[in-house]
């Protein structure tokens, strides 16, 4: 660090926290004594309640998430019909998201308890406290020379708690997103960079910087399972034709992983890869969507073609599938957007993982070593 000395520079950041400090400074002179040490006790008390509803919200969502999926456990909540409204489809959505992402269930209990913590406090404010005696703002000059010296000191140190708490979002946006918008130009202003090394780091140790991109990262894992889920609600319709095709393929097979096997070996050699898809999409930036029955029709597609049709054909017969979207190995030493299923068998009590989409290149049907070519990113329905 090159020391206070060198913080002032021409960096926008710089000047937009010098400006915060100069104006509490001047508003604090303007209100004298009296008024900036009620406007500081203001400030001061904002930040406690502030802390306190943190803390108590982070107490109360983490005693209350197990009860909370343990209750949707106990329901039964059915997957809405094809023709059901939307916001019988987002309610399904939803409420099996915080039943099976924990993550997401602590988020949503955080927010409701932080919200109603701060709605009670300031209903308690406004029936204990007075009101403001005069309008917020730019306050007319109070007091003596001593007076408004002594407002402007308190005014000095109110701005710099303000410019203090900004810096502190600054830096958590940086540590969340490294590579985002204007992380780099905020890091270049030399007041930011004192301000977060010689306060904000040692007093978060490590919080902010180290364990905030891992709950981002991790939060970010649960929103992609959350989105994959559409698929359980798009794809409940199971059209007539798909399930005698899955009835035929598996009628004479018994137990799931023999009905598992059959389905796999029919989407994997029935279905071929669309290649002009690929090329839309990577060329064109155009992405063509398609539903199992038009991939069962055409014969063609791409991963999460073959994958969502398996799982229609496996639903059709009875069994309990997952989409699951990540990484495949692209045989080069490097990993693509991949995504393949993984069906549950009763009578071993696991869930199977297999790839109709490579089926032509080998067997990946529960092959060993299955994990080592497969990463999940997040995403499972079913």
């Amino acid at each position: 660090m090159k020391g206070w000395g060198t913080v002032v520079d021409a960096n926008f950041v710089t000047w937009a926290l010098l400006s915060i400090i100069a104006l509490s400074l001047y508003q604090g002179v303007r209100r004298g004594a009296s008024g900036s040490v009620r406007r500081l006790a203001s400030f001061l008390g904002e930040a406690l309640l502030t802390v306190l509803a943190v803390v108590l919200a982070a107490i109360a969502a983490s005693e209350l998430s197990p009860r909370l999926q343990g209750w949707l456990a106990e329901r039964s909540i059915a997957r809405p019909s094809p023709d059901s409204s939307a916001l019988s489809q987002f309610f399904y959505t939803a409420v099996t998201g915080l039943r099976d992402l924990p993550l997401l269930r602590f988020a949503a209990l955080f927010l409701i308890v932080h919200t109603l913590v701060r709605l009670a406090a300031g209903l308690a404010a406004r029936a204990l406290l007075p009101g403001p005696a005069s309008p917020s703002g730019f306050p007319s000059s109070s007091g003596g020379v001593v007076s408004r010296a002594a407002g402007g000191a308190l005014g000095a140190v109110l701005g710099a708690g303000r410019a203090l708490l900004i810096t502190a979002a600054l830096f958590a946006y940086c540590a969340l997103l490294p590579q985002g918008p204007m992380t780099d130009y905020i890091q270049q202003s030399g007041l930011y960079r004192e301000v977060a090394a010689q306060i904000i780091r040692p007093a978060a140790g490590g919080v902010l910087e180290e364990r905030l991109p891992v709950f981002a990262k991790a939060m970010s894992g649960e929103l992609d399972q959350l989105w994959q889920k559409r698929y359980d609600v798009i794809d409940a319709e199971l059209p007539e034709d798909i399930v005698q095709a899955a009835l035929t393929v598996t009628k004479d097979r018994e137990g799931d992983r023999a009905k598992a096997r059959a389905l796999y070996d029919w989407v994997g050699t029935r279905i071929s890869y669309d290649d002009d898809k690929v090329r839309a999409y990577e060329e064109l930036g155009e992405w063509r969507e398609q539903n199992p029955e038009t991939t069962f029709v055409t014969r063609k597609g791409v991963c999460i073609d073959y994958s969502r049709l398996y799982a229609s054909m496996a639903r059709a017969v009875g069994m309990d599938v997952r989409v699951v979207t990540g990484l495949g190995y692209d045989g080069r030493g490097g990993y693509g957007a991949h995504a393949w299923n993984e069906v549950y068998s009763t009578e071993e009590k696991r869930w199977i993982p297999l790839d109709s989409t490579w089926a032509k290149t080998g067997n990946w049907f529960d092959p060993p070593g299955f994990a080592d070519t497969h990463i999940r990113q997040g995403g499972v329905t079913g």
